[in-house]
């Protein structure tokens, strides 16, 4: 614990001085630093999320340079947030928060490792940081896995064989070494699996694969492996999510590492900021956590889907190009650009006497990174869990360094100040270095800062230049899917919310549709929440309110297959189940439907359309005002439907149930 040396009144304030501080007396106290009797935990780096799910969908189809730039400010050592971890979604097929992101395994007897972009996504972060950690979790499975059964523990060997199949295909087609792997995203564990996934990992030579466990609670994991020495010894990582900067005596009697291994989903404010600085330090001050893991890494994802930016960053324009390399960003590289996995912390209580937290943090080797925060109480609310009261008011500390590290000389000093009056915040500054004098320095903190002391002279705050200006999304938009060879499976600015839609290759097509759009899940998955019945696609400006939608459709299920095409769509992510819109449904069996919502309950018009399943016909839907018309092969089929809410949305497609159907020549006004 830290040495306070005595807790005085200071009658004025030296150095520094405070916006709207004056002389009034400060509270000074004293910190030592100190590694003569060892060091504390060691640190396991500062990481974030992309999936859980499509949180990334919207990066890779930005066009050259803005998407380097935004991956540089992302992973770039000394340059922007560089990230020391990259946790990444097993695809699942199924809606995992703002989308679903495809499996390797849609199927059974299928195996394909170039699907979705979390592969991209990871060789780019290791291109820049070779060094980088990656972990992967999945938040569903597809449905083969529990044969029939919403639970992927009835045939553990089969389970851990998929996700085994995940981390040899990350090796065998792109060349990326998987650090570790999760359980199940905030959902039951099964001892009886976790044991398993471990025999299994070692069987195929990943011995050096850890395992995380259980991406939920504290509990009941932590008790289950203090009475369970099997599990104990397979377990290498106890990680929880959003566990508010306390942990459990339970935890810390497993003597594992404690992890926050999701956090902060915060919207990307300066009170985000302040949410981020405060979890990074006081996850380790008060919950012993060496890493601490953000969702999400950037939002990437149509910001009225759920938790629109809650990113570190905002990259939500691919049409345009704009991005915002948002506050978080540089508070995270207080702490990135000045330590590395692999350091250790110093054993310090960590708590500031006049609110606030430090840690300290050395390679051992005679460096010394200290990163200090002064986060007030409303200016740091994280979404969850609720915050309580506390209060930080401007005061001196003076700190005393012991051990090694009494040589040092000068720290070089970066800062942060977030403006909650001007709004005008100061973002990772670099001010003059502090001279230590004889082991010791002072420093008067006002609330609201960040400050990092650091031995280490890398630090760099980038300057790119500033991004394209904000568009909407095209008014004006066709995609006709003809392309040979697609840099990814799915196409642009489509984002899926139940079923997968990926470019497919119609070999048999006499010329007209050999290239299209399929939706290709074919059985409900394993889900995460609430999936819809049908599948669905979003696209677009969510502020549409008058819209022509046309596409050709092709029904591949006999009998009761079916497909729609859609406008003003007003919802999607965990809450696709409850969407509506207007929604023109042609079905196998000849008919067709106009309802006000996805699950079909809402029948505005209804009747006879003589479409017919493995047959090419396009579908028009117009809505302007009140009224909305179809046609059907460029003919009328019904018009005059009165259309009231939503006033608004996306457009979309989709299809009936879980079925294979085509989609071409895909056009919007």
């Amino acid at each position: 614990a830290a040495l306070l040396w005595g807790t005085i009144l200071l009658g004025c304030s030296c150095g520094r001085g405070y916006p709207g501080v004056g002389a009034a007396p400060l509270l000074a106290a004293t910190y030592v630093l100190d590694d003569a009797d060892g060091l504390g935990r060691e640190f396991d780096g500062i990481g974030a999320v992309s999936g859980g799910g499509a949180t990334s969908r919207l990066l890779v189809n930005y066009q050259e340079p803005y998407r380097s730039q935004i991956l540089d400010y992302l992973f770039k050592p000394n340059f922007g947030a560089s990230l020391h971890i990259l946790k990444v979604e097993i695809g699942g097929d199924a809606q995992s928060t703002d989308g679903t992101e495809p499996s390797h395994m849609h199927y059974e007897n299928d195996e394909n490792y170039f699907r979705g972009y979390e592969w991209w996504l990871m060789k780019e972060a290791k291109k820049r940081n070779p060094k980088i950690k990656l972990i992967g979790l999945p938040w569903a499975f597809p449905g083969w896995i529990g044969k029939g059964e919403n639970w992927p523990y009835d045939y553990p060997d089969i389970t851990a064989y998929y996700i085994v199949s995940w981390i040899l295909g990350a090796k065998q087609y792109h060349d990326l070494d998987i650090d570790y792997i999760g359980i199940w995203n905030e959902r039951a564990f099964s001892s009886k699996y976790i044991k398993l996934l471990r025999y299994t990992l070692d069987k195929h030579g990943l011995e050096q694969v850890r395992i995380i466990a259980s991406d939920r609670l504290w509990e009941p994991i932590s008790f289950v492996m203090l009475i369970d020495s099997e599990l104990h010894g397979v377990v290498d990582v106890i990680g929880a999510h959003y566990p508010g900067t306390k942990t459990v005596q339970n935890a810390i009697l497993t003597g594992k590492k404690l992890w926050s291994s999701e956090d902060y989903s915060t919207f990307n404010n300066d009170v985000g900021a302040g949410c981020w600085a405060r979890i990074l330090n006081q996850n380790y001050v008060n919950g012993n956590m060496t890493s601490t893991i953000a969702w999400n890494l950037v939002a990437s994802y149509y910001e009225q889907l759920p938790f629109g930016r809650c990113g570190l960053m905002t990259a939500q324009e691919p049409w345009s190009g704009h991005y915002k390399v948002e506050s978080p960003i540089w508070i995270t590289a207080h702490t990135t650009q000045f330590t590395q996995p692999g350091w250790s912390y110093l054993q310090v209580d960590g708590h500031l006497e006049g609110g606030g937290s430090f840690v300290a943090l050395t390679d051992g080797l005679g460096n010394l990174s200290i990163i200090i925060e002064t986060m007030s109480h409303n200016h740091s609310k994280c979404i969850r869990p609720p915050l309580p009261n506390f209060s930080v008011i401007p005061q001196r500390a003076t700190f005393y360094l012991r051990g090694s590290f009494y040589m040092v000389e000068t720290l070089q000093v970066w800062h942060s100040r977030l403006d909650f009056e001007s709004g005008n915040s100061s973002l990772f500054q670099q001010l003059q270095p502090i001279k230590v004098w004889r082991g010791r320095f002072s420093l008067d903190l006002n609330v609201d800062e960040v400050y990092t002391l650091t031995t280490l002279k890398t630090g760099r705050k980038c300057g790119c230049p500033v991004p394209p200006p904000p568009q909407p999304f095209p008014s004006s938009y066709k995609d006709d899917f003809n392309i040979r060879n697609p840099p990814f499976s799915e196409a642009p600015n489509f984002a899926d919310q139940t079923g997968v839609f990926e470019y497919f290759v119609n070999a048999s097509d006499p010329g007209d549709h050999v290239f299209t759009l399929r939706q290709v899940v074919v059985q409900r998955p394993i889900t995460w929440v609430s999936d819809a019945d049908q599948t669905i696609s979003v696209i677009g400006n969510f502020k549409w309110v008058n819209m022509t939608v046309t596409c050709d459709i092709y029904i591949e299920k006999p009998r009761d297959g079916g497909v729609f095409i859609a406008g003003r769509v007003d919802n999607g992510g965990i809450y696709v189940r409850r969407t509506k819109g207007i929604f023109f449904w042609v079905f196998a069996d000849g008919t067709y439907r106009v309802t006000g919502d996805l699950a079909g309950e809402e029948i505005l018009m209804k009747g006879l359309s003589g479409v017919r399943d493995n047959a090419w016909h396009t579908l028009t839907l117009n809505i302007q005002g009140s009224s909305a018309s179809g046609l059907l092969n460029g003919y009328p089929l019904w018009e005059n439907v009165t259309v009231s809410k939503p006033t608004n949305g996306w457009a979309a497609l989709g299809t009936r149930s879980f079925e294979f159907a085509q989609f071409d020549n895909f056009h919007i006004e």
